[in-house]
This record gives C-alpha cells, sequence and structure tokens, in this order.
C-alpha cells in the first residue's frame, strides 16, 4: 500500500515539492554558508518524493543524545532557515494540501503536505525515518 501511495503521491504532488526543496537547496549551496541547510533540503526533498512509509523525528529523540542541530544552534538555524526559504516551502506545502483536501481521494495526500509544510517551518535537528510496522 505504501508504495502504490508513494507513485501516486510522486505523480500528483511529490515531484513538484521534492523539486521545489531541491531548488532551495542548490540555491542554498551556492552560497557556502548555505551548506548545512542544504544538505538539509536535498534529505527533505527526497522524503517529499516519497513520504509514505517514514516520517521526520528529532535527531535527539532517534539518538538519545544532542547534537549542534538540536540545541540553541539548531534553533537559531531554524530562525535563519525560516526568514530567508521555510514560509516560502511551507506555503507550497499548504497550497497544495488545500488542493488535495477538495477530494476525498486526496485526504491521505493533504495531511502529508501539511506534515511537510511543518518540517519546513523547522527542518534544523530532524531527520527521516522509516515507520517501523507494529
Amino acid at each position: 500500500m505504501r508504495t502504490l501511495g508513494n507513485i501516486l503521491w510522486f505523480i500528483l504532488s511529490g515531484a513538484l515539492m521534492g523539486l521545489a526543496w531541491w531548488l532551495v537547496g542548490l540555491i542554498a549551496l551556492i552560497t557556502i554558508i548555505g551548506i548545512p541547510w542544504a544538505k538539509a533540503c536535498f534529505v527533505i526533498g527526497q522524503f517529499s518524493f516519497f513520504p509514505f512509509g517514514k516520517k521526520a523525528v528529532a535527531r535527539n529523540e532517534l539518538s538519545k543524545k544532542e547534537d549542534v542541530g538540536t540545541g540553541a544552534l539548531g534553533v537559531l538555524g531554524n530562525v535563519v532557515w525560516f526568514t530567508l526559504a521555510g514560509w516560502w516551502l511551507a506555503i507550497g506545502h499548504l497550497i497544495s494540501a488545500l488542493a488535495c483536501f477538495v477530494t476525498i481521494i486526496g485526504i491521505p495526500f493533504g495531511l502529508q503536505h501539511l506534515k511537510l509544510a511543518e518540517l519546513a517551518v523547522f527542518p534544523i535537528g530532524k531527520t527521516i525515518a522509516p515507520i517501523k510496522n507494529s
């Protein structure tokens, strides 16, 4: 079911938003200073292409230890990120979510866009992990 969801997602809306993440990543990469944000953009862009079966989690919850991105520098990085690029990507995901919510069949896709919009606001200190089947 995840595979089917990912294929439909990619065709209907994931490809566009994934490319948007990669475009922002390329712009951040060009600036040299933005390399840490660029890396996050490429990882989240890949997640945006195929989100079903994965989720974004805080790295300190996953590894049970603090690192640079999960502390005060991570908060500062998220503020810089939000100011320069995060809100644009969040708006893109929100518009895509609203378009998906128009149809009943698009509701799961709209929910994924809302999760990605939240991630677009504060991505520093997060990582993408597979969802465990229980």
